[in-house]
């Protein structure tokens, strides 16, 4: 398989020229017969095989988009469509190759044969999925050892330390994924015995990596080395999600713990927060919403035993995820259904299959509630509208809480660690340098879309969190 002469560019397959009717028989025709994408990026070489069906889904319109992505269909691909195709409607449209003029590209990728149509967690999930619950337990203490030496090393090699934070917690998503696919088969509480030392090593790993990521918080290589060292789409993004999200909240506790930020916020809270809150609180009087309202117990630093069990909650958010989807583009570029489906399985398969703290699970069900809009999606507003209908005069009085109590007993709106995380996964899908059809975002474009859509337009992610997360990227770049 190669993209050669007698491959074709999706843009001539499914060009506006052709009637309408003609690209839908053909879109139907490649997502039945499972066609794959060749996609190049051409500023950086990247390759890979994705199903049209995902980027389909995701963006009906991904190979007509600017940037530095190509799309091909390659020479079988083709032809499986030419065959499908005379035998539906009698007649191939495509009259003759158009890449005549791009022979290097053949030399560039005689060796697309051996890549695999990309699922989203790369090559090396096979070998993780291969291996028995044991030789997965025993890979996940190697990492902690390996951590624990270089915590106790002196002096610190950072780019040691950077490959293997990026190692670990690559492989730690990709070792709870596999052995979740195992559990899933299994009953509820063989399942959770199945799972339990999983379980119990995984939270290790994580402490130690906390550590060495909170002594370093504004480490941009880790986000470097990790894009060169994983050719999964998912686990990236699971991964860069979980360090910069253990990053972001040794920020935070250091901002709350040693500044005046409370009292700033306290002081323009009036002025720049109240309108914001009193739409999510409009029962409320005006003049009764306040940081204390807006935080339920107060805003303060989040505790060690929290900070370590929202951890394992930020790597293992994705774990539901079956396909390589991307999903933060705007309001009508993605799959809806598929995007749910992720976050219901997840969250579903981390309760009843294994024994992973509450907090880490409701991480995984509560990440796109988006404070109730229309676009968001969870498992708390389903539960929350079976309580309302036990008790219709019940008010949520508090926007966010640390603890569970609060959320479970319908007193807040939200739970602290599923806004922090909605924030940093929209940030982190945005920014993905390897975005298979758009052009990834600066992180400056990026915090501004942000504010712009999900806070001004919409009121979905929380906006004080919003703009600690901005200063906290902002001293990311200063000291890149």
């Amino acid at each position: 398989m190669s993209v050669n002469k007698n491959s074709i560019l999706l843009s001539e397959v499914l060009s506006p020229q052709n009637e309408k009717n003609t690209n839908k028989t053909y879109i139907d025709i490649i997502i039945e017969a499972e066609i794959p994408v060749f996609c190049i990026n051409n500023s950086t070489k990247k390759e890979r095989l994705m199903p049209f069906k995902v980027l389909y889904g995701n963006n009906e319109n991904f190979w007509q988009q600017s940037g530095s992505w190509e799309y091909f269909f390659t020479e079988e691909g083709i032809e499986t469509l030419k065959e499908k195709v005379i035998a539906k409607q009698g007649i191939w449209d495509i009259e003759k190759p158009r890449l005549e003029s791009t022979p290097e590209k053949k030399i560039e990728n005689d060796h697309i044969e051996e890549l695999e149509v990309d699922t989203g967690y790369g090559n090396e999930y096979k070998t993780f999925s291969s291996m028995s619950v044991e030789d997965k337990v025993k890979y996940l203490n190697d990492g902690k050892k390996r951590l624990n030496d270089l915590l106790v090393q002196k002096p610190r090699n950072e780019s040691k330390i950077t490959e293997v934070l990026v190692d670990t917690a690559k492989d730690a998503a990709l070792i709870n994924h596999a052995a979740l696919e195992d559990a899933i088969r299994l009953a509820d509480d063989e399942a959770k015995k199945f799972t339990q030392e999983l379980v119990d090593s995984t939270h290790e790993m994580v402490k130690t990596s906390t550590q060495l990521v909170s002594e370093n918080i504004f480490n941009n290589e880790l986000m470097h080395a990790l894009v060169e060292k994983s050719n999964g789409t998912i686990v990236q993004h699971m991964t860069r999600v979980y360090l910069n999200g253990i990053a972001f909240l040794s920020y935070y506790n250091h901002l709350v713990s040693t500044s005046s930020a409370i009292q700033k916020l306290r002081i323009s809270f009036a002025s720049k927060y109240r309108d914001f809150y009193h739409k999510l609180l409009p029962h409320m009087n005006v003049d009764d919403i306040n940081l204390e309202r807006v935080f339920y117990g107060g805003m303060r630093a989040v505790s060690p035993e929290l900070y370590f069990k929202w951890a394992v909650g930020f790597l293992i958010h994705d774990i539901g995820k079956a396909a390589a989807v991307e999903y933060h583009e705007g309001e009508a570029s993605y799959n809806r259904n598929i995007v749910i489906e992720h976050v219901k399985l997840g969250y579903k398969s981390i309760m009843t299959k294994t024994n992973y703290p509450m907090e880490a699970s409701l991480i995984t069900g509560y990440h796109h509630e988006y404070y109730g809009d229309p676009a968001g999606y969870g498992y708390f507003r389903a539960y929350l509208d079976q309580y309302k209908k036990s008790n219709p005069d019940a008010k949520l009085d508090y926007c966010i809480t640390y603890d569970l109590a609060p959320i479970m007993d319908y007193h807040a709106l939200a739970y602290f660690p599923a806004k922090v995380l909605e924030i940093i996964d929209v940030y982190d899908s945005v920014t993905d340098p390897h975005r298979v059809y758009r052009k990834p975002m600066t992180p400056e474009e990026a915090l501004s879309m942000m504010r712009e859509e999900f806070i001004e337009k919409h009121h979905k992610i929380d906006v004080v969190l919003f703009d600690i997360f901005a200063m906290f990227v902002n001293e990311k770049q200063k000291r890149a």
